[in-house]
């Protein structure tokens, strides 16, 4: 995992909610973020994954149930 990826992580709380995921679901938020080459799009992906795990019943746009 990125650096800036855990520091958001932290920051915001939400370390233990991106755990509980299903690995399946953590590969594919970093792939996501990390296979993009601009920094401002690598940031709005991270947003996102950010977003969806405080809302906890989204998953890449997607409704989804723990």
């Amino acid at each position: 995992m990125p650096d800036f990826v855990r520091e958001a992580l932290e920051e915001r709380g939400l370390r233990g909610k991106y755990d509980a995921r299903p690995p399946y679901q953590r590969n594919d938020y970093l792939l996501w973020i990390n296979k993009v080459k601009r920094d401002e799009t690598k940031q709005k992906h991270l947003e996102q994954m950010l977003a969806e795990l405080e809302d906890g019943d989204t998953y890449m746009g997607m409704k989804w149930k723990a």
